[in-house]
C-alpha cells in the first residue's frame, strides 16, 4: 500500500519552528507535501486572497519533502495545495501547526491556523490544527510533536468519510507532566482589547490593537480547563455554524 499524504500548512510562516515539528512527526506516518505562508499569518481567520495575484514558490527547506511557499493566507494555502498542486492526488490528512499559542475557545474564530485545516475539511479532508500554548519560539517542541504523531496515527486510520476536524491545544509542560488528552468542548472566553493610540512621523493618528484574554466560564469539560488542568485538549469541530434550537424559536419571523 502506498504511504498516506499529508499535507501540511501553518500560520506562523514555513520557517517556523512548529511546522518543522509536524513534519518530523509526519515523515513517520506518511508523505508530507508542505504549502504554507512565506510570512506571518496570524490572526488571519478565514481570510482568502482575491485581490491581487497569488504566488507560488518552490523552496528547500525540509530535506526530502516537497515544500512551497505561499504569499497568500492560510486558506489560501489549502486551496492552492487542493487545486493546483495536488489537483491529481488524493490527500489523506491535512495537519496545520504547530501554532505559537493557544488556539482554545474563541480563539479558533481569529485563528489561521484552525482556518486552514477548516479549508481542508470544507473540502472533505480529515483535518487537525496543532497549537501549544505558549507564544516563545524557543519553547519545547517535544510535547507537541510526540502528541500530533500520536493523533495523527489515529486519525489516519479512521474512515475518511467521517470528515474530521480537530481543535488540538498542547500545554507549555515537559511531556513528563502533561497528563494526557482530554476530548472536550469549545470554552467560553473572549478577548479584553484596548487600542494603544500613537502619532506617526507624519502627524498621523494610528492604533496598535492590544489586548488580555479573559475565560467566562469554569466549565470542567473545557478546552480551557483542560489546558489549565495539563491535559492536552481535542476538541471536534464542524463547520456548519447553525444554531439549531433557534430555528423553532425564530418561527414568528415566517409571519412577519
Amino acid at each position: 500500500m502506498s504511504k498516506p499524504l499529508i499535507l501540511i500548512t501553518n500560520d506562523d510562516g514555513i520557517t517556523s519552528p512548529g511546522i518543522r515539528n509536524l513534519v518530523e512527526a509526519a515523515r513517520e506516518l506518511g508523505t508530507p507535501f508542505v504549502v504554507a505562508p512565506d510570512s506571518p499569518q496570524s490572526g488571519q481567520g478565514h481570510a482568502i486572497t482575491i485581490t491581487k495575484p497569488i504566488r507560488l514558490k518552490e523552496v528547500d527547506i525540509f530535506e526530502e519533502v516537497t515544500a512551497y511557499e505561499c504569499s497568500g493566507t492560510p486558506a489560501d494555502c489549502v486551496k492552492l495545495a487542493k487545486n493546483v498542486l495536488l489537483a491529481d492526488q488524493t490527500i489523506d490528512l491535512c495537519i496545520s501547526g504547530v501554532n505559537h499559542g493557544s488556539n482554545a475557545s474563541l480563539n479558533i474564530i481569529y485563528s489561521g491556523t484552525m482556518s486552514a485545516a477548516r479549508e481542508a475539511n470544507i473540502e472533505g479532508i480529515n483535518s487537525i490544527g496543532f497549537s501549544l500554548d505558549s507564544f516563545s519560539y524557543k519553547a519545547d517542541m517535544a510535547p507537541s510533536k510526540h502528541y500530533a504523531l500520536q493523533i495523527m496515527k489515529a486519525i489516519l486510520a479512521e474512515d475518511k468519510e467521517k470528515n474530521i476536524l480537530l481543535n488540538v491545544n498542547i500545554p507549555d509542560l515537559p511531556l513528563a507532566e502533561i497528563k494526557g488528552i482530554k476530548v472536550c468542548k469549545q470554552g467560553k472566553g473572549r478577548w479584553r482589547e484596548k487600542f494603544l493610540e500613537n502619532t506617526d512621523p507624519r502627524k498621523q493618528t494610528y492604533y496598535w490593537l492590544d489586548g488580555e484574554f479573559k475565560s467566562d466560564s469554569e466549565d470542567q469539560n473545557s478546552d480551557l480547563s483542560a489546558l489549565r488542568d495539563g491535559y492536552v485538549s481535542v476538541v471536534p469541530c464542524q463547520n456548519d455554524l447553525t444554531h439549531y434550537p433557534m430555528i423553532k424559536g425564530l418561527n414568528y419571523l415566517e409571519k412577519i
